[in-house]
């Protein structure tokens, strides 16, 4: 079947799941995109009550006031999150294995950004604290074991590969987003517990679970506050563009053999000052508190800084009715929904790792759930799975959920693609991105609850270098540019080139050739972006001394 025909009939399917939601209930598929099992059940559970939303007090976030998208009469870039994660828990994507010289990890870094760039993303979603450890220089947690082969140790030659990846991303136009696990505290992969391991500094704040993995407890403050004192510190050194969380609250119940996470301790400390809650909701209001306090305290110190969370697909079974699988809100203990409706989040990337026509996990069906539990307007740009299309046989069903994302999601689209891995490893797969749905250039869509104001625009000239025409700018304010978009037009059509922070000249051809005669440039114009996707005034200006 052709790609076309492909996505065409797919496209029926989905308005066919849109409409008739009723089918009969199928196994559950497990799925482990990542380092945890993404489906952990086997056929549907019982559908479980909705549970009643906590009132908010009136000192919370106001909601973000709804921003409706003005017909403009001035040519546009176009407008798409393209993101891609790249682990490093179990040396996943970056580095590829501990203990690579700083060199090295450097090249390694360097052909990962040049790959996205070169494929027209716009933003990557990089792990910079796998198990309560730093791939950054850090005085509160200790150097990660994935670099060098041991807690504790620097890298060498002595560098920051934080830094190093936000300067190479930021001279590619991507925007970077630290990527954190607010709870775990010794992966399996990890190998020796170090002195400088939280397990030995703070033993009251751990658990361990059967698997061998360590945990915060999330219930005690003592981890709320060492959580949001590592992100507070990251966002006051670094350059970031966002903070990323992804699904990883209270463990995964396959973590510790099925059985209960072991807070008994802080359970207990809890009942006997009188708390009132049921354990579950005990659980999930530690972590709401986590989530709400963080959000404030980000927005209070750097409000261009997005926050993002990418919690597991389903919030519940049932919730749309058709969806079976894992109820994250009694397993993770995670009120994925709240979060959202809210708006305690800047970006929400539930992780869809599911197919289109998996009818008990509908990409686009949990999408459309998403889609109407997103009250206060946030950016919705879901986690999709691009090892399910990993060769030319399957690869239309990235291209599919990233077209129906467009489609769902048109005021503000994008995808965060699980993960690099796939993308590099699949030449393939990348050429169909590239040439498909990525073929254009495109800007992260803007916040305007964070940051409304356009930028200064720069001042540009041009002039004719032969056959081409040379286009050069001079910032208003070199601080405030995160990109530009240079625009020109031949005849009525407008295009665009969209160039990085350190670019300040472009030549393109001084006329094209079409079937009636030559055309020249008539137009041109560059505006610049900031870090929060504002554009400046768009200022034509005519060409007048073509040949």
């Amino acid at each position: 079947m052709s790609l076309q025909r492909s996505w065409f009939f797919k496209f029926f399917i989905v308005l066919i799941l849109f409409n008739s939601c009723s089918s009969p209930k199928p196994v559950v598929q497990d799925n482990e995109p990542q380092e945890q099992q993404v489906s952990e059940e086997n056929g549907a559970p019982e559908v479980p009550e909705a549970p009643e939303t906590p009132e908010v007090a009136e000192e919370e976030i106001q909601p973000a006031p709804v921003v409706k998208k003005e017909k403009k009469n001035f040519p546009e870039a176009d407008r798409e999150f393209r993101a891609a994660w790249v682990a490093t828990v179990a040396n996943i994507n970056w580095p590829s294995k501990p203990g690579l010289s700083a060199q090295e990890q450097q090249r390694e870094a360097i052909e990962l950004l040049d790959f996205l760039k070169n494929n027209n993303f716009n933003a990557v979603v990089f792990q910079v604290r796998p198990q309560a450890d730093a791939l950054y220089e850090s005085e509160l947690e200790p150097w990660s074991y994935y670099l060098t082969g041991k807690q504790g140790k620097a890298p060498e030659p002595h560098y920051d590969p934080l830094h190093f990846w936000i300067e190479a991303a930021h001279d590619r136009g991507l925007e970077l987003h630290a990527w954190l696990n607010p709870y775990r505290a010794h992966h399996t992969t990890g190998k020796e517990i170090s002195d400088q391991s939280v397990i030995k500094t703070n033993p009251e704040l751990v658990v361990e679970l059967a698997n061998g993995m360590w945990w915060m407890d999330p219930s005690l403050e003592g981890t709320k506050e060492r959580s949001t004192k590592v992100v507070m510190d990251l966002i006051n050194r670094y350059d970031l563009d966002g903070i990323h969380f992804d699904d990883y609250f209270y463990p995964y119940t396959s973590y510790n053999n099925g059985k209960d996470f072991p807070d008994d301790k802080s359970w207990n400390a809890y009942k006997q000052t009188g708390g009132e809650l049921s354990r579950a909701d005990w659980r999930r209001e530690g972590v709401n508190d986590f989530i709400k306090n963080l959000y404030k305290q980000i927005k209070a110190e750097k409000p261009e800084v997005k926050f993002g969370l990418s919690p597991f697909g389903i919030w519940r079974p049932g919730y749309p009715k058709s969806v079976a699988g894992m109820d994250q809100h009694n397993e993770l203990y995670a009120d994925a929904r709240l979060w959202l409706n809210e708006g305690w989040i800047d970006y929400y990337t539930p992780q869809l790792y599911w197919k289109i026509n998996q009818f008990s996990q509908s990409f686009p069906v949990l999408l459309g759930w998403w889609q109407e539990e997103n009250h206060q307007k946030r950016h919705l740009w879901p986690g999709i799975n691009v090892g399910l299309g990993g060769d030319e046989k399957n690869a239309d069903e990235t291209l599919n959920q990233i077209m129906i994302s467009r489609g769902m999601l048109a005021e503000s689209p994008g995808v965060v693609h699980w993960s690099i891995g796939p993308l590099v490893k699949s030449p393939s797969l990348a050429k169909a991105i590239v040439e498909g749905p990525y073929k254009k250039e495109a800007l992260v869509p803007a916040t305007p609850w964070l940051d409304d104001k356009a930028p200064e625009s720069p001042l540009a000239v041009s002039e004719i270098n032969g056959n081409n025409l040379k286009i050069t700018w001079v910032p208003a304010d070199a601080e405030d540019a995160f990109r530009y978009v240079v625009y020109y037009r031949y005849d009525a059509t407008w295009n665009y080139k969209i160039m990085n922070r350190k670019d300040h000249l472009l030549e393109i051809p001084a006329f094209i050739e079409t079937r009636s005669g030559k055309l020249p440039v008539k137009a041109i114009a560059v505006t610049t972006v900031d870090k929060t996707g504002n554009e400046s005034e768009f200022k034509e200006i005519l060409i007048k001394n073509n040949p």
